[in-house]
């Protein structure tokens, strides 16, 4: 591990959790979306993530939720069809919202872990100019 891996492993996990916020934003932007029964539903994202080479975490992909979505009876709305279904994406917001709230949590984790390992490479600079 070299003197600088904290950074390096930090600064990935803060764009990993920055990508993570924003699949979550637009999943929750979405979460009522409809759509007409005869296409496909809004599909959820959800990252894959995985090590990285040189350390940290990287994005892997992006799965997606089923583009069957669920039927929703609103026989009120226009993309109704005939039975007065329309297709809703299959996700829920409580777990979207519980995901947002540990991507924030991890995202705060890494921006402390990179003030603390500046802070300990500043001090041990000072020890050098002493």
């Amino acid at each position: 591990m070299g003197a600088f891996d904290t950074l390096t492993i930090a600064g990935s996990s803060m764009g990993v959790h920055q990508t993570w916020l924003d699949t979550l934003a637009s999943n929750i932007a979405n979460v009522n979306t409809v759509t007409p029964t005869s296409q496909n539903a809004f599909q959820a994202q959800m990252l894959i993530v995985r090590s990285a080479v040189g350390g940290g975490v990287e994005v892997a992909g992006l799965a997606q939720s089923d583009p069957q979505g669920r039927l929703v009876s609103d026989p009120g709305n226009p993309m109704a069809d005939a039975d007065g279904y329309v297709r809703a994406p299959d996700m829920d917001m409580s777990t979207q919202m519980t995901q947002l709230v540990m991507a924030q949590r991890g995202f705060q984790a890494s921006v402390q872990v990179t003030k603390q390992a500046q802070e300990t490479y500043t001090a041990a600079l000072q020890i050098g100019r002493a």
